[in-house]
């Protein structure tokens, strides 16, 4: 029995030495012991992470474009109260569509005072949402430009 276990040692030795000879020549044998002294890194300090600002020229753009088609709404809208003023008929001289905002009569004012408030509303929301990372911070601006454009459409439709 022992001679069986010395046997099956040799045999599993001899084995693993002839499949090492074919492996490729350890490092240690084609260079020199130098090359093996690994010396560590300097400290790198981590990479600060500079944060953009929120407000860049895609930003502004689409701001100036939603604030620009609110004001040009309430200036189309003002053509209602014209028309009522200069007594005429057959055009739009009551505001019909956003009576709750403007009034049926809307003053210069209170027109030009919604046309501020729904701006500054959808550029802090947009401002907002840009600044806490949300992929959606155009949609405010977006949302208004599209609403003051089919207002302008409407008012330069009926009321010119």
């Amino acid at each position: 029995m022992k001679w069986i276990l010395y046997t099956a040692l040799a045999v599993l030795v001899l084995s693993g030495i002839s499949a090492a000879k074919e492996l490729p020549d350890a490092p240690s044998t084609v260079m020199a012991a130098e090359g093996y002294i690994i010396e560590s890194p300097a400290s790198v300090p981590a990479p600060k992470v500079v944060e953009k600002s929120p407000i860049d020229s895609k930003f502004v753009g689409l701001a100036l474009i939603s604030t620009g088609s609110t004001f040009a709404d309430s200036y189309t809208t003002l053509f209602a109260r014209q028309n009522w003023l200069a007594g005429k008929k057959g055009v739009c001289n009551v505001e019909v569509q956003s009576a709750y905002m403007y009034g049926t009569h809307p003053t210069v004012g209170r027109a030009y005072a919604v046309a501020s408030a729904k701006s500054a509303a959808s550029v802090f929301a947009a401002y907002y949402l840009r600044k806490h990372h949300n992929r959606f911070w155009s949609l405010p601006l977006v949302a208004n430009s599209i609403i003051g454009l089919q207002g302008v459409t409407q008012n330069m439709m009926a009321c010119n």
